[in-house]
């Protein structure tokens, strides 16, 4: 029969690819270690939080790929990231207190800044109401 165990023609697997992740689980590992987070680390913390960390970007990417869509260029620029952050409520909760560097502000104008809605006849008639006192 043949020999179990590895064979000379085993190759080698990396972790990211057998936990199905682009993610460095072996370089997560390495930092956790060498960041003295505690004093042992177990197998499947880097592997969690590669997939954790996998998945935060993936969404980000995707919704700053839709805001540079929206604006119509093909590159992501790190205005594209902060308008992908803020519009999303989960996101936005998340990083509350990061600033996105050259990402600038998000478009807001305060409703009572803008002109009413009924035109120069409902202006006026509100001003006078007012001054009739």
């Amino acid at each position: 029969g043949k020999a179990r165990g590895k064979t000379a023609s085993a190759k080698q697997v990396s972790r990211s690819v057998k936990a199905g992740l682009q993610f460095p689980v072996g370089r997560i590992s390495r930092f956790l270690k060498q960041g003295k987070y505690g004093e042992r680390v177990g197998a499947g913390a880097p592997v969690y939080l590669a997939a954790v960390l996998e998945y935060l970007t993936a969404e980000v990417l995707e919704l700053a790929g839709n805001a540079a869509k929206d604006n119509k260029k093909t590159r992501i620029i790190p205005r594209h990231i902060l308008l992908a952050i803020r519009t999303d409520d989960e996101l936005n909760k998340l990083m509350a207190n990061c600033t996105i560097a050259d990402g600038g502000v998000p478009p807001n104008i305060n409703p009572l800044l803008l002109p009413s809605k009924g035109g120069k006849g409902g202006k006026e008639g509100g001003a006078e109401a007012s001054q009739d006192i």
